[in-house]
């Protein structure tokens, strides 16, 4: 396990630079892509909106977000460390899947939140720890 950390804090930038480049020089293996296996969803109040607005909503805001977590839609969910805002994790393999999810929302419907769509899965430097890509 103390290998670990050097072995990803190594192979993070590599992956990096590796996934933004569009083309791979001949002979150099191209480093795996992960499925999607989950959108995270970064949602903050827009500019100008004042908390009483967000107040009024919430109500219907929370009981949408838990049966979405009861219908196994929303993974977890969690506040940002600043307190502006929210961020939750979505099952699902597309950013539009997971955008047609959140736009449903009280919050979204009324337009008092942006939202930032992140696709994430599987860390795939792991790969290389069990001897192949693994995709």
């Amino acid at each position: 396990m103390k290998f670990m950390v050097p072995f990803l804090t190594a192979a993070l930038p590599v992956v990096s630079v590796a996934q933004s480049q569009a083309g791979v020089a001949p002979g150099v293996p191209r480093v795996a892509i992960p499925k999607v296996s989950e959108v995270m969803v970064i949602m903050t109040a827009k500019q100008g909106v004042i908390p009483q607005q967000i107040m009024s909503v919430m109500p219907d805001e929370i009981r949408a977000t838990v049966k979405l977590y009861l219908d196994g839609k929303i993974r977890q969910w969690y506040s940002k460390g600043d307190g502006k805002g929210v961020i939750i994790l979505i099952d699902a393999k597309t950013v539009d899947e997971a955008h047609a999810i959140i736009d449903a929302m009280p919050l979204s419907k009324e337009n008092l939140v942006d939202h930032e769509y992140i696709p994430v899965g599987p860390l795939m430097p792991l790969a290389a720890l069990i001897g192949g890509v693994g995709q």
